[in-house]
């Protein structure tokens, strides 16, 4: 009986020694993964704090695409950002603006045509409950119509009766809710133009051309387009999105989409308006 006592209570033990070791290991691979979550939100700061200072840095220069990496001891992070005023603003843009730009994506004439009106007549339902809301004193510092904006993500899109999902993922990459009523010329993609009314092929291509010529000579540019010059205005670089990717040594990755408002009279330098962490292929 002793015997088995003892051999009962060595077995206890082992098996109590076995758990707290499990136990210790689950500690341990969740203290290492939050240091790396830490590390990879700290490099995606720098990354943004990096990509911050090139814009400025910029001047007057217009901020096409660009990219910058940073590299540090805890790892490294990549930067790409370009100048949300180089998009269709889909709060702002004009109905002829939006009809073209969705049937640039893929929907006929007639679906263009009612899904934009639609588009502009959500935007007036929300202004005008933002006017009533803002009836009272307490609003006195109100924003101007100019600035309202009636959405505050482009996949608000979705709420419009009407807009395909195909058409609305083909036209993310393409607009804004941080823009204005016109395109920057000098900083909107080839697809941005060719999306706004009345651009043809060889419009497009001359135009293109033209801008590799005269980069800064917004005014020469958008006489190429004749009557569509109108949707054209440059306009100094203030909302800026930002592409971030973090690398650790061991693997480990992290990603976010940012978009920042450069305010050069503020006590801070730039201010982020959107910070969404986005999923890595390299994470593990």
């Amino acid at each position: 009986m002793m015997l088995l006592t003892v051999l009962w209570t060595i077995a206890l033990i082992s098996a109590l020694a076995m758990a707290a070791a499990v136990t210790f290991r689950g500690f341990a691979g969740v203290a290492g993964v939050e240091r790396d979550r830490v590390q990879g939100d700290a490099l995606l700061t720098a990354g943004l704090e990096v990509a911050a200072g090139a814009v400025m840095s910029l001047g007057d220069e217009p901020l096409t695409e660009r990219e910058v990496a940073v590299d540090l001891s805890t790892g490294s992070a990549r930067a790409r950002f370009s100048d949300e005023g180089g998009r269709i603003d889909v709060g702002k843009a004009p109905a002829a603006v939006l009809a073209s730009l969705l049937r640039f994506v893929g929907a006929s004439e007639q679906q263009a045509d009612i899904v934009a009106g639609r588009i502009v007549d959500w935007r007036r339902r929300d202004s005008s409950r933002s006017a009533d809301a803002g009836a009272g004193p307490a609003n006195a510092l109100a924003k101007r119509p100019d600035e309202e904006q009636p959405f505050s993500d482009v996949r608000d899109l979705a709420q419009v009766p009407g807009m395909a999902p195909a058409w609305l993922a083909a036209m993310a990459p393409l607009t804004t809710v941080f823009g204005s009523q016109t395109v920057n010329p000098l900083t909107a993609s080839a697809r941005v133009i060719a999306a706004l009314p009345g651009v043809s092929r060889l419009q497009l291509e001359a135009f293109l051309a033209a801008r590799r010529s005269y980069p800064t000579d917004a005014e020469r540019l958008a006489t190429l387009f004749g009557p569509g010059q109108s949707y054209l205005a440059a306009k100094p670089q203030r909302v800026v999105a930002v592409e971030l990717a973090a690398a650790l040594p061991d693997g480990y990755a992290a990603a976010a989409h940012a978009v920042i408002v450069l305010l050069p009279q503020d006590s801070q330098p730039y201010r982020v308006l959107v910070w969404k962490p986005l999923p890595s292929s390299m994470s593990r």
